[in-house]
């Protein structure tokens, strides 16, 4: 079953999975970008973990013949995964974005402004909307079936009262399976009093990380031990 959806031609998000239908720009992409040639496997999915396999044939998508059509459903995580990082500058939100999706972060957190951010989002609708984008494009290339929930702008505060949530700091302890949600703070660190005492810290190396390098850092440290505790290692 998981075959189909790895070894498709392209993988696409449809609004209804019974009958499922591309928007205009998914239809140009497989047909004018991808160039997809009759009787090439397309999987759908409703990013609610629901999917199948289709064909392209003749520029549309038709449902595969037979039980090779059928709905597939695949459980969300036991645990969850989570990234929380503050806005950094250029397109390396972007960048984080789309590498923590393909890793399989389930939510990513941007944070409110803290006292040493130097990227202060004027229209911060206008940049999640991007960031939702990016994440759904990375979505389809990686084949996953549910799509992150990415949300902001949230306070630090907020999200450190979250269960399972822990600070990145060098002197932090070592990841446990406790950990479920991760906040990485600008290149110049949070401020002492912006911090409870009692807010569980978190190291991820030896060495100084780039902020959007500490998010990748955090996301395959919490996917794979998820993935160990599931398989009983």
């Amino acid at each position: 079953m998981i075959d189909a959806l790895r070894h498709s031609a392209a993988h696409v998000f449809v609004d209804q999975i019974e009958s499922p239908a591309l928007s205009s720009a998914d239809d140009h992409h497989l047909a004018r970008v991808l160039r997809l040639r009759d009787g090439e496997s397309v999987t759908v999915s409703d990013g609610r973990g629901q999917w199948r396999a289709c064909v392209w044939l003749q520029g549309n998508l038709a449902v595969a013949d037979g039980a090779g059509g059928a709905v597939h459903t695949l459980p969300a995580p036991a645990q969850r995964c989570a990234v929380a990082f503050t806005p950094v500058k250029g397109d390396r939100n972007e960048w984080a974005v789309q590498k923590l999706t393909e890793i399989g972060i389930d939510e990513i957190v941007m944070l409110a402004p803290t006292q040493r951010s130097v990227v202060r989002w004027s229209d911060a609708d206008k940049q999640l909307r991007k960031l939702r984008v990016v994440a759904r494009e990375a979505a389809m290339q990686s084949r996953r079936v549910w799509l992150p929930n990415i949300v902001g702008l949230v306070s630090l505060r907020d999200v450190c009262a979250r269960a399972g949530a822990v600070v990145a700091e060098p002197n932090g302890a070592p990841l446990t399976p406790s950990v479920s949600l991760v906040v990485v703070g600008p290149e110049g660190g949070f401020a002492d009093d912006e911090l409870l005492a009692a807010t569980p810290r978190v190291c991820l190396g030896d060495t100084v990380l780039r902020a959007e390098t500490a998010t990748l850092v955090a996301a395959t440290l919490l996917v794979a031990q998820r993935n160990a505790t599931a398989s009983g290692r």
